[in-house]
């Protein structure tokens, strides 16, 4: 399913939330020091993450338990390790490959996390992670380790806050993306990096 856009690279798209979570919350793991693919499986249990809490909230599911990271070392994985990252911990092991964030007690695939993206952004992928990276470039690592989620707040898709707005489209706007990476005034004409 390709996003719908209008004509020109810095169209705003219509698109739901959990790619972009998952694709933010990648760029900020990787501006922390994750490789690509580590930071995409990180990015990815973040939305979970996110997603799981929002369909407790409006009674889609109920809490159940969580699957215990045994069945990773069994494939050879060294962990598990705990995350912090875009306000959410979670486990992750270190396999062979690298660091990968798990999903149901097993280390999640980074090549399914990277179609996933490309399937939800199309030829808007790279446009949009550029604004991203910049994004997550203007800030210190430690600011951004702290700042994470609140951007993507200030940014997100708009949908409603109810049962409709789940899975449902809003507008990503990168202009208003390209902003929140320009400098921040601390006032007395200094900004803050």
């Amino acid at each position: 399913m390709t996003p719908t856009t209008s004509h020109g690279s810095s169209a705003p798209l219509s698109i739901n939330r959990a790619p972009v979570l998952t694709l933010w919350a990648a760029v900020v793991a990787e501006r922390l020091g994750y490789d690509r693919d580590a930071a995409a499986t990180l990015g990815r249990a973040v939305a979970g993450l996110y997603a799981a809490s929002k369909a407790r909230t409006l009674g889609l599911t109920k809490p159940g338990a969580r699957k215990p990271a045994e069945d990773s070392r069994k494939r050879g994985a060294r962990g598990p390790v705990e995350i912090v990252l875009a306000g959410r911990t979670f486990e992750a092991v270190e396999t062979e490959e690298g660091v990968r964030a798990l999903a149901g007690g097993k280390p999640i695939s980074p090549a399914s996390v990277h179609r996933y993206l490309e399937s939800k952004f199309g030829d808007r992928l790279d446009e949009v992670r550029a604004a991203m990276t910049a994004l997550a470039r203007s800030r210190t690592p430690r600011r951004l380790a702290d700042e994470a989620f609140t951007l993507y707040e200030e940014f997100r898709p708009a949908v409603p806050k109810s049962v409709r707005g789940w899975g449902a489209r809003g507008t990503l706007d990168l202009a208003r993306i390209r902003s929140l990476a320009a400098p921040q005034p601390i006032g007395r004409g200094g900004t803050v990096p």
